[in-house]
Formats: C-alpha cells, sequence, structure tokens
C-alpha cells in the first residue's frame, strides 16, 4: 500500500494552486459582500484546460479521474476560495457524467467541447420543492409531442441558472402509476435553459452569495429529441452516474474548506499574545485544532479511497457516501474552532473564517443529509432494516 503522491498530483495540485493565487482575500470578501459569478476564476481555470479534467481527451478533456478531480477540487477550496469558488466549476467536473457513458457519438462532440473551452455554463436540475431528495417522487413531466418533448414543472436548489446556457434536467416521461418500479418512467435531458419558458428565481442565503441558488418555474419548455441523454424512461440510472463522484469532490471541496481555516486559526494563535504569550502556547488552544487536524486527515484517507475505487470501476458508495459525511463533519468542526480561536475578531468578515463557517454548511446540507447517509449504510453496509 503506497500513501506518496505521484509528482503529476502534486503538479497538478501547484497549478491549480497558483492560478487560484491570482485571487486573494480581498477578492472573495467582495464576491460575498455583493455577490456577482466568479467569472475570472472560472475563465482562468478553462484558459489552462482545468474545466474539462475529467471530460476525455477526444472531447477536448483532459481524461484524468474523479482522483485528480478531487485534488483538483481540494486546492480551489483550500486557496480561501471556499465553496464560492469550488462552486463556481463544481458542475464542469461530475454534472456531465451521463453524457460522457450514456450519450451517442454526436451528443458528446455537440456537448461536452463548449463545456471544457468555458464557453458555456451548465446548471443541474434535479431536486424539486415537494420531492426533496426522493427522486423518484418528480413532478415535473415531459410530453413527448413528435420528435419533441414539452416540459413543465419546478425546480429548487439549482445553483448557477442565473447564468447558465444550459442544463441538465431530469424529468417524468411516464406517469409514476404506469411503470413496474417506481425508478423507471424518468428521462434526462441536456438541453438549453430558454428563459422565455423558464423563469428562474435566485434565493437568498446565508453564504456562498457568489454562486446563486435558485427555484426554477418550466413552462412548455420544448427539447428536441436529440437532447435526451439515453434510452426515455432510464433517465434515473443515467443521473446515478454522477452521485458518487458528485459526494467525493464535496467532500474534497469540505476538506479543503477546513483546512484553510485550520491555516488560518494555526496562524492566528502564533501571532495573538494575551498575557504576554502567544495563545498558541494554551493547550486550551492547542488541543483543539490538533483533533482538527487529525479529524480532517483521517477523513481525507476515506475520500481518497472513494476516488481511488471510483476509478477503478469498483463499488463506491459506501465509501463516498462516508467520505462526504466525516469529511463535511471535520470541517465544520474545524471551522468552528477557527472562529473560537480568533475570538470576537473571529465574527469579524475581515478574518474570513465566518464566512468559511458559513459556507460549510453546504457541505453538511448538500448534496445528501448526514442523517440520510447513516441510513445508507446502516442498510447498504450492515444490512439494518430499511428505515425509511
Amino acid at each position: 500500500m503506497d500513501f506518496a503522491e505521484t509528482p503529476e498530483i502534486e503538479a497538478l495540485r501547484e497549478a491549480v494552486s497558483r492560478i487560484c493565487a491570482r485571487f486573494p482575500d480581498e477578492y472573495w470578501l467582495q464576491r460575498d459582500r455583493e455577490g456577482g459569478f466568479p467569472v475570472e476564476l472560472h475563465q482562468a481555470l478553462a484558459a489552462d484546460g482545468w474545466l474539462g479534467i475529467c471530460i476525455p481527451e477526444e472531447y477536448g478533456g483532459a481524461g484524468l479521474g474523479i482522483t485528480e478531480a478531487a485534488v483538483m477540487m481540494q486546492a480551489i477550496s483550500e486557496s480561501g476560495a471556499g465553496m464560492s469558488g469550488a462552486s463556481a466549476v463544481h458542475m464542469n467536473i461530475f454534472g456531465l457524467n451521463p453524457v460522457v457513458v450514456f450519450g451517442t457519438e454526436a451528443q458528446k462532440r455537440r456537448m461536452l467541447p463548449p463545456l471544457v473551452q468555458g464557453r458555456e455554463r451548465a446548471c443541474f436540475a434535479v431536486t424539486e420543492p415537494d420531492a426533496g431528495l426522493d427522486t423518484t417522487q418528480l413532478r415535473t413531466r415531459a410530453e413527448r409531442r413528435g420528435d419533441r418533448y414539452v416540459i413543465h414543472g419546478e425546480k429548487v436548489w439549482i445553483s448557477t441558472a442565473q447564468v447558465a446556457e444550459k442544463m441538465l434536467i431530469l424529468a417524468r416521461t411516464t406517469p409514476l402509476e404506469q411503470v413496474r418500479r417506481r425508478t423507471e418512467g424518468l428521462s434526462l435531458f441536456y438541453t438549453t435553459l430558454d428563459r422565455a419558458r423558464v423563469t428562474v428565481r435566485e434565493i437568498g442565503k446565508m453564504g456562498r452569495k457568489a454562486v446563486d441558488s435558485n427555484q426554477m418555474f418550466i413552462d412548455g419548455l420544448e427539447v428536441p429529441e436529440e437532447d435526451r441523454i439515453g434510452e426515455e424512461g432510464q433517465g434515473f440510472a443515467c443521473i446515478l452516474h454522477g452521485l458518487n463522484p458528485e459526494r467525493i469532490l464535496i467532500a474534497s471541496e469540505a476538506l479543503g474548506l477546513g483546512r484553510a481555516a485550520l491555516a488560518r486559526a494555526t496562524a492566528y494563535a502564533k501571532e495573538r499574545r494575551v498575557f504576554g504569550r502567544p495563545i498558541g502556547q494554551n493547550q486550551g488552544i492547542q488541543h483543539p485544532l490538533a483533533e482538527n487536524w487529525m479529524e480532517l486527515e483521517a477523513a481525507g484517507l476515506m475520500v481518497r479511497q472513494a476516488a481511488w475505487r471510483y476509478d477503478r470501476g469498483m463499488d463506491c458508495g459506501a465509501q463516498a457516501n462516508a467520505g462526504k459525511y466525516l469529511a463535511a463533519e471535520a470541517a465544520l468542526r474545524a471551522c468552528q474552532q477557527a472562529v473560537m480561536t480568533h475570538g470576537g475578531f473571529g465574527y469579524a468578515q475581515e478574518y474570513h473564517v465566518e464566512r468559511f463557517l458559513r459556507e460549510v454548511m453546504i457541505c453538511r446540507i448538500a448534496p445528501v443529509s448526514p442523517q440520510l447517509i447513516l441510513c445508507h449504510i446502516a442498510e447498504k453496509v450492515l444490512g439494518l432494516p430499511k428505515s425509511y
């Protein structure tokens, strides 16, 4: 068992970190206060080819694995960009995996290069107000009319929909009461976000103001048949190919955020002097920070294992879910401790750790709650009865 990182991985991390270094704390503080998509970071990563890190080379990507993508996303988050930076490119990394796996050759050549080159941005339209994580209960419907589909429905918590030109959308093409299994009758489409037929309303939220979250109201959106990914009615199976990678990447972004918080807390503990000595000399400060380091390291090993298994075509559901759970919990504790280490200044925006604490909540909540992860492990790993 070799835990040493390859020279290629180290070079990747350094290259991405150099790009992120162009965007200092002041840039992200302004984005946090004023909002506005971080176009400059998105385009800088596109210019160096990083937006297609997992896209096959024949479609303009780098053809690398989720392992390399996880390193990239952790580096972005750890730079101080946090979830504001990571979420700006998150969809590029995992979102179109269903197109890579299930798309026709013509679809891949049409859909993938514009995303890799940064000419188009996409959003992931699956979640609905009443369905939550029970994807089989989606109410958005796509009615077949000749060589087109007409979509009606609502979606919620759709990131980047304010700026996206395209969307990957899951809709029901066969009513639930007419299918044998609840997972059947859903179809997946990658199509143009026609704002004449789709109303996008931004949701105000506690953090990550730079990357918008939205509710979408779809009224008669026409989608050509050639924009359907995979077979009609098999969209649920297609979408599953993006779920484990998403958990791995969110976990990596959480690790980056936790490490950024820990680094700032450690630096402050060395510099801040009270009663004639640095506060980092006190065990009441030292020990929680040491615990944060150990928890982040342990979570990182689980995330690395999940990515390793995914890239080798092995089952990784348990590891991806466990990695997401452990990384989010460890990062939350690190961000909380960073605020407490700074004392009153931890509450001040100029020290950034309060922003990290607000943003790390995303990693706990999305794309799946910690409680449902515990249910998954209990059922799928321990063999306990399904609880929901």
